[in-house]
C-alpha cells in the first residue's frame, strides 16, 4: 500500500489496514516544498508506529534528483532499526543501484546495523530500466523485488493514455511484453515481482482486472492506492478454497502414486485430469501460497483400493 509520507493521518490509518507491505513515499505523492519536511513525518512514523505484520518501506526520490542523498541518510540514520527496504523508483542504470548499494552499507556500518539488513526494491518505470533489468536484478544481494511502475512508463513510451495504469481501449495491451519481461527476470534471480498502481481508485472492477492480469503473469502483488482497493488484491493474489484443496490434493495424490506402496508411476488419472511432475510443480505455488496464509483444508487424498 502507498502512503503519502506527508499526511500523519494516512501513516496512522494504513497500519491497521490488511495490506502485506506499507511503503512510506517521499516521491510523487510528496510534493516538492514538503519532502524536507516529510522525511521526520517517515521517521516517527516508523519509529512509533505499530506496523505488525507488515513489511516497511520508504519510497525515497530517484537517484538522480537533488532529494536522493538526504532522503536516504536521513531515514536510515533516523529510522534503520525500523525499516526492512528502501523503494529506489525510476530504476534506469544499473549504478543507481550501486549507489543505494554502497551508500546504505556506509550508513549501516555507522549505526552499527547488520550490513546488507536493508532490502532494495527496484522500480522499473521506463525503456532504459527495462534494457538493463538482468544488471539491475543482480547489482546486489540486497535487492529483493522488480516492481512495475505504469505511469512513468506510459509517459517514456508517448503512451497515448491520461490514467495511471490503464493503457485504454485499443483492443491490445502494450503492457504484456514489459509484464513478462520483468516477471521472467524476477523469477530467475529469485525476486519479488510486484504489478504498480492502478489510479482510479473507485473502479474496482478495473483495479480487479488489472490485478488479474498480473496474478496471470505470475506477479506476487500488485500496489493499491486506497485502503477501497485492498479487499480486491488479496482476494485475486490469495488462492480461493477450491483451488488451495486442488493443490494439495494432486501433492498428495502425486506423492502416493509415484511411491513404491502406490506402484512407482510417473503419470495417472486424478479424477478426469492426468497429473505428472510438471501438475506437482504448478500444485506446489498455490499449495505454498495456500500455507503462508495458514489456510485450512477441507479434502483429503483418498487412494483407491
Amino acid at each position: 500500500m502507498a502512503v503519502p509520507g506527508s499526511s500523519e493521518k494516512m501513516l496512522k490509518k494504513a497500519q491497521g489496514l490488511p495490506a502485506d507491505q506499507v511503503f512510506l513515499d517521499l516521491e510523487d505523492s510528496v510534493a516538492p516544498v514538503a519532502k524536507p519536511a516529510a522525511r521526520a513525518t517517515v521517521i516517527e512514523a516508523l519509529n512509533q508506529g505499530d506496523w505488525s505484520g507488515k513489511t516497511r518501506v520508504v519510497r525515497v526520490n530517484d537517484a538522480d534528483t537533488q532529494w536522493a542523498h538526504e532522503d536516504v541518510l536521513e531515514v536510515v540514520r533516523g529510522a534503520g532499526a525500523n525499516l526492512d527496504c528502501i523503494m529506489l523508483p525510476k530504476v534506469e542504470r544499473v549504478a543507481h543501484i550501486h549507489w543505494l548499494d554502497v551508500l546504505l552499507t556506509q550508513v549501516e556500518r555507522e549505526l552499527g546495523l547488520p550490513e546488507g539488513g536493508i532490502g532494495i526494491e527496484a522500480q522499473i518505470e521506463g525503456p532504459a530500466g527495462l534494457s538493463e533489468i538482468e544488471a539491475i536484478a543482480t547489482a546486489t544481494p540486497r535487492t529483493e523485488t522488480l516492481i512495475f511502475g505504469p505511469g512513468d512508463f506510459m509517459a517514456a513510451m508517448k503512451m497515448p493514455a491520461l490514467t495511471i495504469g490503464a493503457p485504454g481501449a485499443t483492443g491490445y495491451d502494450p503492457f504484456d511484453s514489459v509484464l513478462m519481461a520483468i516477471a521472467m527476470t524476477a523469477r530467475k534471480h529469485g525476486l519479488q515481482a510486484i504489478d504498480g498502481p492502478y489510479a482510479l481508485i473507485r473502479d474496482v472492477d478495473g483495479y480487479r482486472a488489472s490485478a488479474e492480469r498480473a496474478s496471470a503473469y505470475g506477479y506476487d502483488g500488485k500496489w493499491v492506492l486506497h485502503p477501497g482497493q485492498l479487499d480486491a488484491a488479496n482476494q485475486v493474489f490469495s488462492p480461493t478454497q477450491a483451488d488451495y484443496d486442488k493443490a494439495e490434493l494432486i501433492l498428495e495424490a502425486y506423492a502416493h502414486y509415484t511411491s513404491d506402496a502406490g506402484g512407482g508411476l510417473g503419470a495417472v488419472m486424478l479424477g478426469d485430469e492426468m497429473i505428472d511432475e510438471a501438475s506437482r510443480k504448478l500444485a506446489l505455488v498455490t499449495a505454498e501460497r495456500g500455507r503462508l496464509l495458514e489456510m485450512s483444508r477441507t479434502t483429503r487424498f483418498q487412494p483407491s483400493a
